[in-house]
């Protein structure tokens, strides 16, 4: 758990023929705008340059994709891995999350903690890591998406050359629909002084249609000023914080909800976050989705109209959906949901948390 973060962090610390230093130095001779991340289904690496930069960009991406993995490298930047564990446990919303999606999915590997936690960074040895690396960091295991004005045949035949003699290793991922577990639990934390409630429901995965109807029925209720949760919790006082939202994954998705309130209010908070979902069904109207639907298409079309945003878009889509939908495809697919479709989607996948957690001041908070 951790492993892939931490080789996102390797890939920047070397090659054989590439020092770091060197690494920075050419992106930013480029003026570069890049960077990396890693999700709990992918890591990526981007660069982000003018037309005529594009060749010699790919070139340091796809040398600095070989990393040396020095074993000095690493005890160095396990350093840093278990100083971002700890910056993150400081974070009483993130605590919370990681647990609940941990308990949710269980055993399965969305389980895991993008970072990991302290006890697997540090039993984590560089031997290990370069098995995993050598297993999932091959030819066919890598998208390689470009957007802008660019030259494909010629980025094509360079990044042939540049990654063509890589291994093949047949990786695999589970990307089978997981069970899902429930479970109501509670935390405490002397240093937090307001009460965080969080759950988690089944949702349709990143690959089925109804994926339209789970995003417009999360927006409306949670995930703008105008939604169910806002009206109920935020514009009442009772929390101070009220969203929710649906995540896709292959094989798998699920809708959040969140509040942040006064520790004397949790239970009546979550009372109402629990009315409001069983209600949205009943209480959704044909103006709201007309409103969010141009919301939502608004995001997508400006997302499009930046390469960076093209390529994020497109590198995803062949990675987990092992296709290229059209922009206008899309639109018109959010276009298309109805008032049915979303009720349709609800029946299948009522928000109705499974697992419902909270993060509480303790004895002495």
């Amino acid at each position: 758990m951790g492993v892939s973060h931490f080789l996102e962090h390797m890939m920047f610390k070397g090659t054989d023929d590439l020092s770091a230093e060197a690494i920075n130095q050419a992106f930013d001779d480029l003026g570069a705008s890049n960077n990396a991340f890693t999700s709990n289904e992918i890591t990526c690496f981007y660069a982000h340059v003018l037309p005529e930069a594009t060749p010699p960009a790919l070139d340091v991406l796809g040398r600095m994709m070989r990393p040396s993995l020095r074993q000095d490298d690493f005890d160095t930047e396990k350093g840093v891995i278990l100083e971002e564990i700890a910056m993150y446990k400081d974070n009483p919303f993130w605590v919370l999350y990681e647990e609940c999606v941990d308990r949710y999915y269980a055993p399965h590997a969305l389980r895991h903690r993008v970072l990991g936690t302290v006890e697997t960074i540090t039993d984590l040895s560089r031997d290990q890591m370069d098995g995993y690396f050598k297993a999932r960091y091959s030819a066919d295991n890598t998208t390689v998406a470009l957007a802008g004005k660019i030259d494909f045949d010629a980025s094509v035949a360079q990044i042939a050359e540049l990654c063509g003699h890589w291994e093949r290793t047949d990786a695999s991922r589970d990307a089978a629909r997981p069970a899902t577990n429930a479970e109501r639990f509670s935390l405490t934390d002397d240093k937090v002084a307001r009460a965080y409630l969080l759950g988690l429901a089944d949702a349709p995965d990143g690959n089925d249609d109804r994926r339209y109807a789970a995003m417009l029925a999360s927006q409306v209720l949670g995930g703008a000023d105008n939604s169910r949760l806002h009206w109920a919790l935020l514009e009442t006082g009772l929390a101070d914080e009220a969203q929710a939202a649906y995540d896709g994954h292959e094989g798998v998705g699920e809708f959040f909800v969140y509040a942040s309130c006064d520790p004397g209010k949790a239970d009546e908070v979550w009372g109402v976050v629990e009315r409001e979902c069983q209600g949205l069904s009943d209480s959704l109207e044909a103006d709201d989705l007309a409103k969010l639907r141009a919301k939502l298409a608004t995001g997508v079309t400006l997302q499009g109209e930046r390469p960076m945003g093209r390529m994020m878009r497109l590198g995803r889509q062949w990675t987990l959906q092992h296709k290229y939908t059209p922009l206008e495809v899309e639109l018109a697919c959010i276009d298309a949901v109805t008032l049915g479709d979303v009720r349709d989607m609800l029946g299948a996948f009522p928000i109705t948390p499974k697992i419902a957690g909270r993060l509480v001041p303790g004895a002495d908070g």
